[in-house]
């Protein structure tokens, strides 16, 4: 018959179901009150949350009748259903009655370490350990804290005692046990390693393993000997163990900021399996943090490929996806709904891994909603996950910063308190970002210690740390403050792609193709539309409170920032690879004809006209298209733009003080004082050459006049634009709209003075910020942009060829090639007409140059296979098929269904 003693042995030795089972049955015989929290943490740990949520309440419900010890109880299943400090309170409540309860000291050790209070978890856990020296848990974690705090010789000899009372422990509890604890004292190791840096040791010992477990793939007749059942099942867990540990290590030397030596790891582990999806999502993993985003999208496929199936993967797409292929991000999360729906119940795929699966495919897709600013839809998505689950924190998070999007603080930080109980960092770090500052310094000082927690990249959390510095900013501290996010720009640099004299060439070519002989020779080319509106600047320059002000206009929408027109920059970016001409944007902006450029225009009228069909102005307040006002001229020259200003030395503060996040994109520069120095002098000079090119053309916009008159400056704007004046556009910040952009907070406020000449609060940091700004603008010498007389050489000679005018598109060509002698596409359609003249030997030459600048195009090669197969040659079209890998055209048909099913890469807005 079960007892209380009985039943805790069981939870001491992790047998969870057969503790369920039990407590339930001495509950139904006796209903003694300590069952109730065991019967709790028992579903708990077997993840049926919603019955551990049941019997949890019951406890509750009886809090006077429970034991010391089953206080202690109630407070390990509030550990495992992650509510911290409701544990912490249960904990303490137990040691109060009875000071004896070395278990209980353990789980407080253990939540003084979850809020990084590594001093006090280190004190708990060694009294505990006094007291009750055999239970490996609590020496396992104390290695870990030991280490944690750099003590290495106390970490060190505190895991040998652990692998020693290991053994012992063997022929007294389960192996699933053994194997857990194993597993967890073999992390430590491979962490002790990472952390001291003895890689060789630790490779080693891989390597020793990996050896003693034989060839994996050879069968026993090539090992010559019979391969028995168990044996086959001690070498499955065998591999099972070691692709954990592979796994593992490559995360601990990511944790320990050895990102290249954990995938030059696993990409040697992927050469011995090249199929084993795990080691390709920990790759995927690598790549993301690091930046590589397109490497991650592509290992993330591979292993899709391996496992369609499998909902996990989709999401892990789409996760991967959103934010830069917004499409893409749909399709993964879709199918992931899709595929999570049809689960059945299996060995693989138990009720409540399936219950997670439909949540988090839920949850992604709600994401992808909340993206594209779908948010009836994505709230309804929302709820339903917390209907099912109203502790799953991803929908808290999620939803709150979704409600933060559209103006509802309130509700956003009722449910960043939500997500504080089961994740206090992110929880006070979500509250922080909506102004909600903790009132102590020991929160402060607790998520400071939480920075050092190790993840996937690295050592230093930045996200917290930004956070951080903006609470002492508020509490006046600013040195600290500064310290702080110092600390966090140069933890998030260590993967930054950006150079400051990259953008500084690029600056000039732009100045150099947008010039005023351009628009002379081609001038009103684009669309006569009044209808786009853009507002920008440098980022933190106060383009958002201007748009916030235009959308209060009954006849103006402000549609936020948007990426059209850097969509039009990658389209001709894209043509001209796809044209093989060895040109990019900008340089090839004199090769768009007025036909072509009147249909771009177009295109971004109908895309900026499907926001709001009704309005008069469409705003768009992307504050980087300062680099884009020649392109938008040229296709839109009765556009108006709002050029914002502001104090250089505020705006470099601000950007320093904002985490991006999107820091692998554009904003790179924004993590260096000098940097963001650079490209304050980038766009000075940027903008002195549009107002000398569009004189009286551009609006400039003080944002400190904005703030000291806003009435005048608000009429100064509409005056401006065009549209009679509407004394609304003063109340801002009532306006319901979403607002994506990193002044999500400032803009629901009334208008405020308190951030000009914030700069004085870091005079003494910025010395930095001064010397990239005022230091000598060069750039390297441009001898490669070439300019044509005339554009639509290569779109007039396609044209004429269609036409059947051969010598007339032989000679648009040959124009082309005289400026440009390398032109792929152009040399191609000369050698298509010498094939028409039946010029064969002249047509192969060139069409063999253009396949050399762009071998990429499949009908090129199948041209030039044709030209090969009319004079006969078949030994050459045989070479031609192998060197070009071609198949027939079923093979190719399958193949290009299969790669990119799903998978829409092309952005078809733009069209030429």
């Amino acid at each position: 018959m079960a007892t209380l003693s009985t039943l805790r042995q069981l939870c001491e030795q992790h047998q969870w179901n057969e503790l369920k089972n039990q407590a339930l049955s001495l509950w139904q015989q006796d209903e003694l009150p300590d069952c109730l929290p065991l019967i709790s943490l028992a579903q708990a740990h077997l993840g049926y949350a919603a019955e551990a949520e049941r019997w949890l309440q019951q406890a509750q419900d009886k809090l006077d009748e429970l034991s010391p010890a089953a206080l202690t109880d109630l407070g390990g299943v509030l550990m495992v259903l992650m509510r911290f400090e409701q544990a912490e309170l249960y904990l303490k409540q137990a040691l109060s009655q009875d000071g004896r309860l070395d278990l209980a000291i353990a789980r407080l050790g253990f939540c003084a370490m979850i809020r990084d209070d590594a001093a006090t978890a280190q004190l708990l856990y060694e009294k505990s350990m006094r007291m009750q020296p055999e239970r490996l848990t609590v020496q396992a974690n104390l290695a870990s804290l030991y280490l944690h705090q750099k003590q290495f010789a106390l970490a060190q000899k505190t895991l040998e005692e652990a692998f020693e009372q290991l053994e012992s422990l063997r022929e007294n509890i389960p192996e699933l046990l053994i194997k857990q604890y194993q597993a967890h004292l073999d992390n430590i190791r491979l962490q002790f390693w990472a952390e001291t840096e003895t890689f060789a040791e630790a490779e080693y010992w891989l390597e020793t393993l990996q050896s003693e477990q034989g060839t994996w793939n050879a069968t026993p007749e090539s090992k010559g000997v019979a391969d028995t059942g168990s044996e086959a099942a001690d070498n499955t867990e065998q591999q099972e163990r070691f692709l954990a540990l592979c796994l593992r290590y490559a995360t601990v030397l990511a944790e320990s900021e050895h990102h290249a030596q954990a995938s030059e790891f696993l990409a040697r582990q992927l050469k011995e399996l090249p199929d084993n999806t795990e080691l390709i999502l920990r790759q995927a993993d690598l790549a993301q943090v690091q930046g590589h985003f397109m490497q991650a999208i592509n290992l993330i496929r591979r292993a899709i490929k391996l496992d369609k199936a499998n909902p996990a993967l989709w999401v892990q797409l789409s996760d991967v996806c959103l934010h830069r292929r917004d499409q893409q991000a749909r399709y993964a999360a879709e199918k992931a709904v899709e595929l999570a729906e049809q689960l059945e119940e299996s060995d693989d795929y138990p009720a409540e891994k399936i219950a997670l699966l439909k949540l988090r495919s839920k949850n992604m897709l709600a994401q992808v909603e909340c993206q594209e600013e779908n948010f009836d839809l994505s709230e309804q998505l929302f709820t339903e996950v917390l209907e099912e689950q109203p502790w799953y924190l991803p929908a808290l998070q999620g939803l709150g910063q979704q409600s933060m999007q559209q103006g509802n603080i309130e509700r956003a930080v009722e449910l960043f308190e939500k997500v504080k109980q089961l994740d206090p960092i992110k929880g006070y770090s979500s509250l922080i970002n909506a102004r909600q500052f903790p009132e102590d310094e020991q929160t402060l000082h607790r998520m400071e210690q939480a920075v050092t927690r190790p993840g996937m990249e690295g050592k230093m959390r930045s996200g917290i740390l930004f956070q951080l510095a903006s609470a002492w900013e508020k509490r006046k501290e600013y040195d600290k403050a500064f310290e702080l996010v110092q600390q966090a720009n140069k933890a998030s640099r260590k993967f930054l792609p950006y150079k400051a004299k990259t953008h500084r060439n690029e600056c000039a070519r732009l100045r150099m193709a947008f010039c005023k002989a351009l628009y002379e020779h081609r001038p009103q080319y684009g669309s006569d539309s009044s209808l786009p509106v853009y507002v920008l600047g440098m980022p933190r320059s106060g383009t958002t409170l201007v748009e916030q002000i235009l959308s209060g206009h009954s006849e103006i929408f402000g549609a936020g920032e948007l990426g059209v027109i850097p969509q039009v920059a990658q389209g001709l970016e894209r043509w001209e690879r796809y044209t093989g001409s060895g040109r990019h944007y900008p340089d090839c902006i004199d090769d768009l004809t007025e036909e072509v450029t009147k249909g771009i225009a177009a295109n971004v009228l109908k895309e900026l006209q499907e926001y709001a069909p009704e309005a008069k102005h469409i705003v768009d307040k992307l504050p980087h298209n300062f680099e884009n006002i020649g392109l938008i001229k040229f296709l839109f020259p009765n556009a108006r733009i709002i050029s914002v200003r502001r104090d250089p030395r505020d705006i470099g503060i601000s950007n320093y003080f904002t985490d991006y996040q999107a820091k692998h994109g554009g904003m790179g520069f924004a993590y260096d004082l000098e940097d963001i120095g650079e490209q304050l002098a980038d766009h000075n000079l940027l903008m002195h050459h549009w107002h000398q090119t569009f004189p009286g053309e551009i609006l400039e916009l003080n944002y400190e006049d904005v703030v000291d008159g806003l009435e005048d400056s608000a009429r100064k704007i509409l005056d401006y634009i065009g549209v009679e004046w509407e004394p609304q556009v003063l109340k801002f910040n009532e306006l319901e709209r979403t607002v994506k952009t990193a002044s999500v907070w400032q803009v629901r406020q009334p208008i405020y003075k308190t951030s000009k000449s914030k700069w004085k609060r870091y005079g003494d940091h910025l010395e930095p910020l001064i010397r990239g700004t005022n230091a000598r603008i060069e750039w390297d010498p441009i001898e490669d942009m070439m300019t044509l007389p005339e554009a639509g050489f290569l779109t007039r000679g396609v044209e004429l060829y269609k036409q059947g005018d051969l010598d007339g598109a032989e000679m648009s060509f040959k124009k082309m090639l005289y400026h440009n002698p390398n032109h792929a596409a152009c040399n191609y359609m000369t050698g298509l007409v010498y094939f028409c003249k039946q010029h064969y030997a002249e047509g192969i030459e060139l069409v063999e140059k253009a396949l050399a600048k762009a071998p990429w195009h499949k009908e090129w090669q199948q041209s030039l296979i044709k030209a090969y197969e009319t004079l006969g040659d078949q030994d050459q079209v045989l070479l031609l098929r192998e060197k070009y890998h071609l198949k027939t055209p079923e093979q190719q048909a399958e193949e290009e269904l299969a790669d990119t099913a799903g998978f829409d890469y092309q952005d078809d807005r733009i069209r030429f």
